[in-house]
């Protein structure tokens, strides 16, 4: 099977089974999923909506976290993963925010990377939930999933994304972020993937490589 071939029959499946695929973080505004993904970067996202609610009530604008200091952020986000440098980063990108850009968030990819704590990750993330943008972001599920599937055999994210981008519908790339994310999160898990479960094994180049006993 060509990787083109790949692509259309796993895009295809996920365009008729999966009609809707969006982000499980929890948010109001752009601004608080920009906080949100910020947090979740090596954290569940079930962790990240139990630590925002209150956060977001303590500092809803941008303006209010940007006075905010260090210690009075901390305790809000104590329990995601490396809580000090993102209590810092969340500062640092409200006052970047209010300075550069009007207190408004970017929709420009290069933009909203001069933002303290935001990643290529994090900035295709807010350009394709937010701002529609053809883009994918390309996070450790969407990586482990790609290289699995035979998607691609890209060596960084980048690579990944490149070759994510150039075989999927302009159309179905903001979605496909979901799709790939939400099927490694639940079903290609880093540990004990679900195979069994899997609608997708037929062209699964891991499975056929692993487990062709089950194809013949």
């Amino acid at each position: 099977m060509t990787r083109k071939e790949r692509f259309e029959k796993i895009v295809g499946w996920f365009a008729e089974n999966r009609p809707v695929a969006e982000t499980e973080l929890r948010y109001g505004n752009t601004f608080q999923l920009l906080v949100a993904v910020i947090l979740s970067a090596q954290c569940t996202d079930r962790r990240v909506n139990l630590v925002t609610p209150p956060l977001f009530e303590r500092f809803p604008t941008p303006e209010a976290l940007a006075k905010a200091s260090f210690d009075e952020v901390f305790p809000y986000v104590k329990s995601v993963s490396y809580p000090n440098s993102k209590a810092n980063h969340l500062i640092a990108m409200a006052e970047k925010l209010i300075a550069d850009f009007g207190g408004e968030v970017p929709s420009d990819i290069d933009e909203l990377m001069t933002l303290p704590g935001v990643g290529r990750k994090t900035a295709n993330v807010i350009a394709s939930v937010v701002y529609d943008k053809p883009v994918i972001a390309v996070d450790t599920h969407v990586f482990r999933v790609s290289h699995r599937l035979g998607l691609s055999d890209g060596k960084t994210p980048e690579a990944v994304e490149k070759d994510l981008e150039r075989h999927i519908p302009v159309e179905l790339r903001a979605i496909s972020h979901h799709w790939l994310i939400l099927h490694g999160r639940y079903t290609c898990t880093s540990r004990n993937p679900k195979c069994g479960e899997c609608p997708l094994t037929e062209w699964c180049r891991q499975w056929v490589g692993e487990h062709a006993v089950y194809l013949k």
